[in-house]
């Protein structure tokens, strides 16, 4: 059974009623907005600890919704939408969702993403981990905090698993598919564009040099995360 508040904001009343029962049904509390201003509004008063957002909204967009929470919260965001085009997956999560769904979807497999989410933002279930020091880059997995330069740095939990999977072992390439199974929990196949999106936004974050492109392969951390001199 699921625990927490999630904020669905959906302006067709069929897919909220069917959204709303089944995540009742596994113990979250829901709340609903039919249209993205509404939806942000919302959000500001309630913090939810995960938001469910479409894409095409009336008043306020869900891109616009999306980048307006981004620029003051991490909190996981599902995004739904009608369209099949690569291009609005990956421009929904280069602005910060973590994972999409594409309607029409099972009901019960919406479920299984914003539990695989959550389980990505809660604290690791096990041993408390040491911080990982590489250069000017400091990752606390006990904390979930990340810093460059001292600095902290807002990542995602989708952004902040890629980037710890990464930070362990600091050197090794990771193939896309590699990393989908790291942060997907296996509960759908997943595109490799994917993961093209979330590190493109960890670079813009965290420092551009940090993660390195092995082309054909995949990616890897560099060792010493670009130290400062």
């Amino acid at each position: 059974m699921g625990t927490g508040r999630i904020l669905v904001i959906e302006d067709e009343p069929k897919i909220v009623d069917v959204v709303d029962l089944y995540l009742e049904r596994e113990g979250f509390e829901v709340l609903v907005a039919s249209d993205g201003r509404t939806g942000l509004r919302m959000f500001e008063e309630q913090r939810p600890d995960l938001v469910i957002l479409d894409l095409m909204l009336p008043v306020m967009d869900g891109l616009e919704v999306c980048r307006a929470i981004r620029k003051e919260s991490a909190v996981p965001i599902v995004m739904l939408t009608a369209r099949d085009e690569e291009i609005d997956k990956i421009l929904g999560l280069e602005l910060g969702a973590d994972d999409y769904v594409t309607k029409p979807f099972s009901p019960r497999e919406l479920v299984a993403r914003v539990k695989a989410v959550l389980r990505r933002t809660a604290p690791e279930a096990a041993a408390p981990s040491e911080r990982i020091v590489l250069g000017d880059l400091v990752v606390d997995p006990e904390r979930h905090e990340v810093s460059w330069r001292g600095a902290p740095v807002s990542l995602t939990p989708t952004e902040f698993r890629i980037l710890l999977a990464l930070a362990r072992q600091p050197g090794r390439v990771f193939s896309r598919l590699q990393l989908l199974d790291i942060i997907q929990d296996q509960t759908y196949e997943g595109y490799e564009r994917t993961i093209d999106a979330h590190i493109k936004n960890i670079r813009r974050k965290a420092g551009e040099d940090i993660i390195s492109t092995v082309r054909g392969v995949g990616y890897k951390m560099e060792v010493a995360a670009r130290a400062q001199p």
